[in-house]
């Protein structure tokens, strides 16, 4: 399992979409009440390494759910990291097919670092 490192991805839309090792999730912050940042090591440009370029995640939730998303979205990347998971990856978010990890996910909007 040294070399296991699981995708999240991302579905915006039919042709926007999104998916990153597990190594290179940043973190998650709330930007606002209903709005929920996911940050990665950039994809293209700089992999992050000036501090500034980021590919982000705009998670949309219920009001005052921030929380509950963020356990949800963390057991989910918890239960990857477990031995004897079979996929390597776990879709996050959904949008075309509206299947989120939480019931309170409602939409996402990508950012890529360019």
């Amino acid at each position: 399992m040294a070399n296991y490192d699981p995708m999240l991805i991302f579905i915006d839309a039919a042709d926007d979409a999104a998916a990153y090792p597990l190594s290179r999730f940043i973190g998650m912050t709330v930007a606002a009440n209903a709005t929920i940042l996911m940050k990665f090591e950039s994809s293209i440009g700089s992999f992050g390494t000036d501090g500034a370029a980021a590919d982000i995640i705009t998670v949309t939730v219920t009001a005052d759910t921030e929380l509950t998303v963020f356990k949800a979205i963390a057991e989910k990347i918890a239960g990857l990291r477990r031995p004897n998971k079979d996929l390597g990856y776990v879709v996050i978010a959904d949008d075309v097919n509206s299947t989120y990890v939480n019931s309170n996910i409602t939409g996402i909007a990508l950012a890529i670092d360019s």
